[in-house]
């Protein structure tokens, strides 16, 4: 079978899917170890019976429902590659508006002190310490096997982060740390909401449960911020469409202070904002 039947086949399987055609050439491309443009430079090369078989077991893979990332292994966030796999929530692109907005807050050259709690694959912590190089990053995270991604996502792309196992903040408060900035992308979704959500039948529950409403570990976290917060740290917290008005409340009654919402590109609210 050539290229182009092959892709052709791909795309009829995944009809499904919106981006069907762009999901044909990454599953593709990913299987013959080639970049996309290949695809189209050599349509009537021939594939082996291997090859052919492989292309369609990823693709088989895809059309059941699985996310193109564990497939291929990669995701990518801001400008940087993150090795992924079952072990981690996939970077979603409304995750970097919190890292666009931690980049904005801070200065290039800023010896400061940033913790990212929770941080799954480490593309925030990663992308945040490749922007800021003067920067001490650390990085929280409680699964032993999401914090060995992401300690090899550190290395791959060669980005100085100090990992921490432990429960939220608790392994930096341990250690006596004050940072003058936290991140945290928390997992937010009520967990009665779970069972019907396509993001569930792939992705770690660890990383996407937040409790009765979606808010159990922000509670948890907001009593740990003043024993890691420096006085005048910024706090961003990634929150799900419907949480502005709840989270703003959570963190006038337990930090006392005032917090904005940021809304994504569609409009929602996406990001936690304070200072302490």
């Amino acid at each position: 079978m050539t290229l182009r039947a092959e892709l052709n086949r791909a795309r009829r399987a995944l009809c499904s899917s919106e981006s069907a055609d762009l999901d044909a050439q990454m599953l593709l491309a990913h299987v013959l170890g080639v970049d996309r443009s290949f695809l189209f430079a050599r349509p009537e090369m021939l594939l082996t019976d291997d090859e052919s078989a492989r292309c369609q077991v990823t693709v088989d893979r895809r059309a059941a429902g699985e996310p193109i990332a564990y497939i291929t292994g990669a995701k990518g966030f801001y400008d940087i590659e993150l090795r992924v796999s079952p072990a981690v929530l996939i970077p979603r692109p409304e995750t970097e508006l919190l890292l666009e907005e931690a980049l904005r807050l801070t200065e290039r050259g800023a010896c400061i002190h940033i913790a990212d709690i929770g941080t799954g694959s480490g593309a925030l912590a990663i992308a945040f310490a490749r922007q800021r190089p003067a920067a001490k990053v650390y990085a929280s995270e409680i699964s032993g096997a999401a914090l060995a991604i992401a300690r090899q996502n550190a290395e791959r792309n060669r980005a100085h982060v100090c990992f921490c196992e432990g429960d939220l903040a608790a392994p930096l408060i341990e250690s006596g740390l004050q940072v003058n900035l936290l991140m945290a992308n928390l997992p937010y979704i009520p967990t009665a909401d779970l069972a019907a959500l396509e993001v569930s039948r792939y992705e770690p529950r660890l990383a996407l449960d937040g409790g009765v409403d979606g808010l159990n570990l922000f509670r948890r976290l907001l009593t740990q911020i003043p024993s890691l917060c420096s006085e005048g740290a910024w706090v961003l917290l990634e929150i799900g469409a419907d949480q502005g008005e709840a989270v703003v409340k959570l963190v006038r009654d337990r930090v006392g202070a005032r917090c904005d919402i940021l809304q994504d590109y569609a409009g929602l609210d996406r990001i936690a904002r304070f200072q302490l």
